[in-house]
This record gives structure tokens, C-alpha cells and sequence, in this order.
């Protein structure tokens, strides 16, 4: 997806796992090594038993992603209105063909709990 449109699937997981402080979501089993074919990654024996150790994590991840992702989509208050507001604006304003670099560092979110009025 173009910069200017909605939050691609991938970077609104990357804010909402890292708020959440999901360590075993899909972000922090890339980081510990997981081989995703989404990502256009050769599958590993190393990175496919990450992926297999941490199924229930990923899939209760992705559950949790997506509850609060379509929430906030439909203007329905989450604990994560803040982050996913302040990352959309972010993506927004890029230009394009630039770039967003975050580093992976899964600590929850002071805020996590806050709801947008």
C-alpha cells in the first residue's frame, strides 16, 4: 500500500504488539528468528520451530490485533487510540518513496488501559 492510505497490516501489528508488550506475537518471533513466507523469507527448520514453539501465542496475537485494529478503524475507543492515531499520521505525512524504520522493543505502553473520549 501507498503512504497516504490506511496503516498496512503489518505496521499497525508492529504498533499494537510492541504497545501491548506481545513478546511471542508475529514481530517478536521475527525478531528471534521466525521465517515467515509473508515477508519473502526462505523457510528455516530454526525459523519455522520459533513459528511452531509459539503458535497459541501468535494466534491469540493476531486475535488481539485485530479486535483492537478494526475497533479503531470504526471509531470505537481502545486502549491504543494514541499509538495507532500518532502512526497513521506518521504514514500519512511520509513522502513518498521514503521510508519508516522502528526497532522491535516489546514494552507495554503507559498508556495501554486509556481510551479516547
Amino acid at each position: 500500500m501507498a503512504a497516504g492510505g490506511d496503516l498496512p497490516h503489518d505496521l499497525y501489528t508492529f504498533v499494537i504488539e510492541s504497545a501491548l508488550g506481545l513478546e511471542w506475537g508475529f514481530w517478536g518471533c521475527v525478531a528471534a528468528g521466525a521465517t515467515f513466507k509473508t515477508l519473502g523469507r526462505k523457510r528455516t527448520p530454526q525459523g519455522t520451530a520459533i513459528i511452531n514453539r509459539h503458535r497459541d501465542d501468535l494466534e491469540a496475537a493476531e486475535a488481539r490485533v485485530n479486535e483492537i485494529y478494526f475497533a479503531w478503524r470504526a471509531g470505537t475507543p481502545t486502549p491504543l487510540d494514541d499509538e495507532l492515531d500518532a502512526m497513521l499520521a506518521r504514514w500519512r505525512a511520509l513522502p513518498a518513496g521514503h521510508d519508516i524504520t522502528l526497532e522491535w522493543s516489546p514494552t507495554p505502553s503507559s498508556r495501554v488501559g486509556r481510551r479516547r473520549a
